[in-house]
This record gives C-alpha cells, structure tokens and sequence, in this order.
C-alpha cells in the first residue's frame, strides 16, 4: 500500500468526486459506488464501501491498535460511471448544449445519451477560503491607489 507514481498520468478526466460508478473488475465486479476521492498522481479513485483490504495498525499514543478494514484505491480503468437513465456503466462524453454550456452525457454501446449531472459535492470547497487577510495579503488600500495616469504623467518611465 506504499506510495506509487502513475507512469502516464491521465490529462482529462472523466470521473468526478461523488459520481456513481460501478466497478467493471476485481473482487467487486458488478458493484456500484459512490467516489469519495480522486488521487491523480496514481490515476486512481476510493469508492465509498468498496474494495475493502484489512490493515493491521499498531498500538500507539492517543489510539489505539488492531487490525481494520479501509477502502483500498482503484485504477481509474477498472470502473465506469453508471447511467443514469439505464443504470448501466457508459462512457463519458462532453457536448455544447444551445445556451453554451459544458456538460457530460452518457455514451457509448448501450448508453441513453442523457446528460450526467455534475455531482451536488463539488459545490463545496474541501478547503474553505480564508475570510480574514493573512500576513502575506497586501492591504485593500495599497490595492486600490492610483499609481499610473497616462493623461497626468504619473508613474510613467523616464526613458
């Protein structure tokens, strides 16, 4: 389970955080799952339930040990995000709708062609901006100041 680089790691990708997927191989051939993380330096994800592998944790300050059950991860290649007409695993594809904008639809062999909503998950920031400037923010003063005018000559180069 150590920490391993993918060879050829995937540009696009096509699987989201909280997309309903079903495992196409492994020991959990045929389920489905929601993806509760995406790790693109492996090209694999973590279904939610899925692909369970015991891990044996030492005794140590504050826990303590024993032997555990955890979600091991999964190449990105082995599941398929499912249809959400058929409910059947499909291919993804990007289309234009009329008004402009961006969206998944289902395709491939058996696939509806309906489109794939974008997960409600991703809405939220797994990391919440900072409300309060950090000692590193320039102040909204030195920001806002007027430090060029053509017209008036100010800040222009002596060349």
């Amino acid at each position: 389970m150590g920490w391993k680089a993918a060879e050829k790691l995937i540009r696009h990708w096509k699987v989201l955080r909280g997309d309903n997927v079903m495992i196409i191989r492994g020991k959990d051939k045929g389920e489905t799952g929601l993806i509760k993380r995406v790790i693109r330096s492996q090209n694999r994800v973590i279904v939610e339930g899925k692909n369970l592998v015991k891990k044996h944790i030492k005794q140590g300050e504050g826990h303590t040990g024993g032997i555990f059950s955890i979600e091991a991860p999964l190449h990105v290649s082995n599941v398929q995000v499912v249809d959400p007409v058929t409910g059947k695993p499909c291919k993804v594809g990007y289309k234009y709708l009329e008004d402009g904008t961006k969206v998944r639809f289902a395709r491939g062999m058996n696939a509806s062609g309906a489109v794939i909503p974008r997960p409600e998950i991703l809405k939220e920031r797994r990391k919440p901006r900072p409300t309060s400037p950090g000692p590193k923010d320039t102040p909204i003063e030195l920001v806002l100041e007027k430090t060029y005018d053509e017209k008036a000559g100010i800040g222009m180069p002596d060349l």
